[in-house]
């Protein structure tokens, strides 16, 4: 399916199993994403909420100021985020 199938085909066989596909679609994935730049460095942005004890896709169906508010008083700066 893909130029990379040979890189995953771990056991050899020619054809990629389950796990294996699996494997190069985390890869692709991982791959393009976006680098964040922001001060938080490479953490992903919802271990960074999780770890203020606030969750993603509640701040995401957030108002803009509400999402400020809630970000602030989790002790981030709502501005290193882009929503």
């Amino acid at each position: 399916m893909f130029g990379l199938d040979s890189l995953f085909d771990f056991n050899g066989d020619g054809k990629l199993d389950v796990f294996e596909r699996a494997v190069e679609f985390q890869f692709l994935d991982e791959m393009t994403k976006s680098e964040n730049s922001g001060s938080y460095g490479n953490e992903d942005e919802s271990d960074v909420f999780a770890d203020a004890g606030l969750d993603y896709d509640e701040l995401e169906f957030m108002g803009r100021d509400e999402r400020r508010e809630a970000l602030e008083d989790a002790g981030l700066d709502p501005d290193e985020f882009d929503f």
